[in-house]
Formats: structure tokens, sequence, C-alpha cells
């Protein structure tokens, strides 16, 4: 650890004329709204103030903070330093990087949490905050509970500044030991993981073609979103061009991995935990593996087939983790691309590690991507659809659905919305957590399957009361 400067901090402060953040900003699991409408530097001290008082309160002081690239993170950063110190925190700045290089950070230091300054793979006017008290991740009603209890100014605070990457790409590194030498195309989308991915190229065995790997929170080649295909469009070219054995993309702050194969195929996030599934389940026979309910039955019979036990888990990464560490499962994901493991890497959602770990797998396999994703069974599948559904119709209609298909012989699963498997597939129909609408997926072997699912989909919306003209969007 360097040590740049440190500085003593904390003065008293009024209470009046406080600016808090918008009630609509703070989502499920993080914090997130337009820069300087919803997310402005008054809003993020007075953040500092109350994650210090929620600190306190839990004899906590030590705190690192981080930021993405984002033209709005600097000053946003400054700012919940600044509140974090005038509440009595020892704040250690980590400088800019992924969200996971701060998770570690936290570890490595023996810190007591952390704040994280992204807006994760939103559009480039948008900011926000991640927090970790202790050693989880602050959602839900603890989120909200903690942004609108005020915090009282104290005295006794200080910052100083660490490095740490050094140490974390070095950690890395040693995760990727067993991997052989291959052509691997990188995109870092401009997002925080870019100098992290050159530092890693250079070091593993290879060759590496990097993109984007310049830092630019304006995002000017394509948006930092590797679950949206359009997203990984330059990254497929890079494959098929470059004659690679596979491509890797991350989103904005690092934290989510999308995969191309040799091919220049797109390996859909429960594909790729399968995959990794079926290499962690040579090494533990018997694991568990979780995946959240937009998964594909693939995956859970996938690794079921491979000897592994297979849990269902509601769907949003704070949630997987949870359902991870309460069955004390080695690997676990979601469609969406958070990867986590929980055998070598302390169940963090870190999608520069679920690389190593999947260069390392590729090298033991002895196959291609391509062949793998070739094999597995053809199913049909839809994307995830939204429809909109106001309110108060949107927040029944779910249970509702739930309870009208129990006596049916279907197998009705409630984990998280409602996910219905017949003899034709799945159909899964969940309420939105951020806007007024509900969300529904659809797999089957085949399309005439796939129209049957559907329509029994449609016909329980319309059986609750969902306009007609509404369900156009599952034609």
């Amino acid at each position: 650890m360097s040590l740049l400067h440190e500085e003593a901090g904390g003065s008293p402060r009024a209470d009046g004329g406080r600016e808090r953040l918008p009630a609509a900003a703070v989502r499920a699991y993080d914090i997130r709204g337009k820069a300087g409408r919803d997310i402005d530097a008054a809003g993020a001290r007075e953040l500092g103030l109350s994650y210090a008082n929620a600190a306190v309160e839990r004899g906590l002081r030590r705190i690192g903070v981080a930021r993405d690239g984002r033209l709005s993170s600097p000053e946003l950063e400054a700012a919940v330093v600044e509140g974090l110190v005038a509440g009595g925190m020892q704040v250690v700045r980590l400088g800019m990087g992924p969200t996971p290089k701060l998770t570690y950070g936290v570890r490595k230091l023996g810190l007591d949490g952390g704040v994280m300054v992204t807006a994760s793979h939103n559009p480039p006017d948008e900011n926000g905050f991640k927090l970790l008290l202790g050693a989880e991740r602050v959602s839900g009603e603890r989120l909200r509970m903690l942004v609108e209890t005020p915090g009282p100014a104290r005295r006794h605070g200080s910052v100083r500044e660490a490095t740490i990457t050094d140490a974390y790409i070095d950690r890395l590194i040693e995760a990727a030991g067993a991997m052989k030498p291959m052509r691997v195309a990188w995109d870092a989308g401009s997002g925080a993981t870019g100098p992290s991915v050159r530092d890693l190229a250079a070091r593993l065995p290879g060759d590496h073609a990097l993109l984007n790997c310049e830092v630019d929170g304006r995002f000017p080649a394509h948006h930092a979103d590797p679950a949206v295909i359009e997203n990984l469009q330059q990254l497929r070219e890079a494959v098929t061009d470059g004659g690679c054995d596979l491509g890797i993309a991350f989103d904005g702050d690092g934290d989510r991995i999308g995969v191309v194969d040799d091919e220049g195929e797109v390996i859909c996030a429960d594909q790729l935990l399968l995959f990794l599934a079926g290499d962690l389940l040579g090494e533990f026979p018997g694991a568990t593996v979780v995946g959240d309910v937009k998964c594909s039955r693939l995956l859970f019979e996938g690794v079921e087939a491979l000897g592994g036990r297979p849990v269902l888990a509601p769907s949003g990464y704070v949630r997987v983790r949870e359902v991870m560490k309460r069955e004390g499962a080695f690997l676990a994901g979601e469609l969406s691309g958070h990867i986590f493991y929980g055998d070598k890497w302390d169940g963090t959602d870190d999608a520069l590690y679920v690389a190593m770990r999947l260069l390392c797998a590729l090298s033991r396999s002895g196959q291609r991507l391509s062949d793998f994703r070739k094999a597995l069974p053809k199913t049909l599948t839809t994307p995830e659809l939204r429809v909109p559904c106001p309110e108060p119709v949107r927040q029944r209609i779910v249970p509702e659905i739930a309870t009208r298909l129990r006596g049916s012989n279907a197998k009705v699963e409630t984990i998280d919305g409602v996910r219905v498997t017949t003899a034709d597939g799945w159909w899964l129909l969940r309420t939105s957590g951020t806007e007024p609408k509900l969300t529904c997926r659809c797999e089957a072997e085949n399309e005439v399957g796939l129209v049957r699912l559907k329509a029994n989909l449609t016909d329980q919306l319309r059986l609750s009361g969902v306009p007609a003209g509404v369900l156009a969007a599952l034609d």
C-alpha cells in the first residue's frame, strides 16, 4: 500500500438547509439518477453523513471510497468523502477503478465498509452510489432508511489515499495461473475496467486485442452493457476478424461480464454459468450452483447432469448472493451477467476474476467455446419482455395468477414472481422493481411449444384484467 497524503477533517455543521437525495433515486440495490438533477454534490455530501451515522451505530469507522470513470464521478466522490469525514469516518480513497477493486480493497486493507461512486451500465449522464457496510451490500429497506436518516457532524474524521491496484492485479494473475496461451479480444467499453484490462493483458500468456480500454465517461464506442447483444457487435467482429479463441466484455463498473465464442456467437450468461459449473464440479463434486429465475432450464438440468446441486434464486444480484451464502454454493449467477465465486473469491461479483476463471476453465476443457455452445440442447427463448401495467393492477397480478395456477398440472414456483413449467417449457412473470411494468420470459423446445407458452401467459394476464392492447408486446 502506498499512502500519498493524509488530512484531518470533520468540522461540525448546522443541520439547516440540507439537500437529500430524492427517493426516486434510491433503487433496490443502489442509488442512481440523473447527474446534476437527482445526484449532485450536496446530496452526495449528505449521503456521506448518513452513511457515517449508520456506520457509527455499528461501531465501524474505516471506510474505502472509489469511483468509476464517469465525467461527474470526481466531483461526487469528493463530496461523499467530505460528508464521510464530517461524520467522523476514517476514509481511505482508492481512486478510479471497477467496483470489484473497491470490494477487494476493503478486504485487503481490513476496512469496515465502502462507498462506490458509479451508475454501473446506465447512460453517461447518470450516476449514483453502491454501498458496502461491514461485509454486506446495503440494499432494500436498509438502503432507503440509511438515505432518509440524517447524520450529525462529528469530530475526528480523516482521509488518506491508498494504492491497491498492483495487489489486485497480482491476485487476478494468480487466479489465471492455469491459463494456456490464447488469442483473446477484450472490450472494456470505455468503462472503469480499462486500465486493469490493459495491465492483465500485458501479463497473461497469448495474444490480446484491446478494445475501448481508454476510460471515457461519454462511452463513445457503445453503451457499456454486455447484456445487450448490440453492444457486443464490435467485440464479435474483433473475434472473427482476429481469429480469437474468445472475446470478453465488461459493463461500466466491472461487476458484469459478457462473452463471445470463437465463432463470434454470444454465450448467454446462463450458458456461461453452466460452462463454469462443469469446470468447478470437476474440482468439487456435488457442489451447489445457484441461478436466478430468468436462467434457462438447461442450466439447472445441466448442473444436475454434471452431478451438482442446482438451486433457483430470485433475480437481482444481491438476492442471488444471499442465496449463494445461505446454500453454501461455490458458484452463482444471474442472466444479467453478475457471476459469483464462493470457493476462492469471497462471493464477490467480480467480472475480471470471472474472466480469469473462464480462461482457466477453457484451457482445462480442451475444447472451443463454440463446441460447448453447439452441444447444448436447442431451445427457443424470448428476450425479457416488458409489459406496461398500471398500479394497482401491477401489484396484485402476479400473486393472483400464481394462486389460480396452483390447481393446474403445471409446476408453479413463486420464489420471485411466478415461474410456470409445463410439458412445453416454462414462462416467467415478475413485477419490475424499477418501472411500472411486468417482465416476462418464455423458453420452449420448439416453435409450437413457444406459441403455446406465450398463449398461456397471455390468457393468464387477460384473466387478471390486463388490457388487450397492452398484451401486444407478447405477440
